[in-house]
């Protein structure tokens, strides 16, 4: 199991809170129609999760535009998926939702199914996960705290919408419940990697230069910048240990010793760490991905675990990195 240098990068976190919708079901997002669907970017407040929304976000995602967590919000993500799923398509590209873009995107299958909860669903959780690095430090393994998180981040889905879609479920093994139905993970060779610190997005790109996959991205923070120009991938650790060293990186609370943090999904860089060239510098996962590109990074770029899986199994070392604005 690699160990991974708490890099430049790391997260800051507050708490994030979907809005919880009444009524939703399987049938009604499988019938949603985009062409109705109805969104207000000024509105942050309660909104409730919109199944025309979950539909477009889910087929966004199979089509390797990923929205980032799906949870029937609108929101900057959503837009940024749109304009990706364009630009991969030759369209005109202004990150909105029109008669062609619906038609592209519509693959005649049903976006929400079912899925029997496996006694193995059940294995490798922990009671909590402590913010202090520290208290982490004394853990055997960072891993999910409930069954809805381990089944929410496997269908990339806001835990929320879960419990939303399953409200009288248990999540016992046997038991059949409602979700996302995402598809397989995008392949081919990422030749290139370009993140696009202005719009808080990730492309990877074929040899051709045609985009394989978007993904929504923490880029850096005001404080804390992301590295400037070319750069390369050294290499993949999944399951990475984190390092932490707040006399070359930063202080976490009141904790001014090194420290080495077990591997799990809530590591603070999350299940997967891509090596670049730029020392303590990477593309990772997260514990909170519903944080992604809402809270700054300490300057490393911060994806999805799902998204940050995906990208690691279609690149190797050598991988070119741009960092453009």
């Amino acid at each position: 199991m690699r160990k991974i240098l708490a890099p430049i990068c790391l997260i800051l976190l507050p708490a994030f809170s979907s809005a919880i919708a009444q009524d939703l079901t399987a049938e009604r997002i499988n019938r949603a129609d985009l062409s109705a669907m109805q969104t207000d970017l000024a509105m942050e407040g309660d909104r409730q999760p919109d199944p025309a929304i979950i539909r477009l976000q889910i087929l966004l995602d199979r089509a390797g535009a990923s929205p980032g967590v799906i949870d029937g919000l609108d929101g900057a993500n959503l837009r940024k998926a749109i304009a990706g799923f364009e630009t991969m398509q030759s369209l005109p590209v202004d990150g909105k939702l029109d008669s062609e873009v619906a038609r592209r995107l519509n693959d005649g299958k049903p976006v929400i199914g079912p899925y029997k909860v496996d006694p193995d669903d059940l294995a490798g959780l922990v009671e909590t996960i402590p913010k202090d690095y520290a208290l982490q430090a004394k853990m055997q393994h960072l891993g999910y705290t409930s069954v809805e998180e381990k089944l929410s981040e496997r269908f990339h889905m806001d835990i929320d919408l879960l419990r939303t879609l399953n409200p009288r479920s248990k999540l016992s093994p046997g038991e059949t419940i409602t979700v996302a139905i995402v598809g397989a993970p995008r392949t081919g060779t990422v030749k290139r990697i370009e993140a696009r610190r202005r719009t808080g997005q990730v492309l990877a790109l074929a040899e051709n230069g045609a985009i394989l996959a978007a993904y929504p991205a923490t880029i850096g923070s005001e404080d804390n910048p992301s590295p400037e120009g070319r750069h390369k991938v050294n290499g993949v650790a999944r399951n990475p240990e984190y390092e932490y060293n707040p006399k070359i990186n930063f202080q976490q609370g009141k904790n001014k010793e090194k420290l080495t943090l077990p591997s799990g999904p809530n590591n603070p860089v999350g299940s997967v760490w891509i090596d670049l060239s730029e020392p303590t510098y990477g593309i990772h996962g997260t514990p909170e991905p519903t944080n992604i590109d809402k809270v700054g990074s300490h300057g490393c770029v911060r994806l999805t675990n799902w998204d940050v899986e995906e990208l690691a199994s279609m690149v190797k070392p050598g991988v070119v990195v741009d960092f453009v604005n």
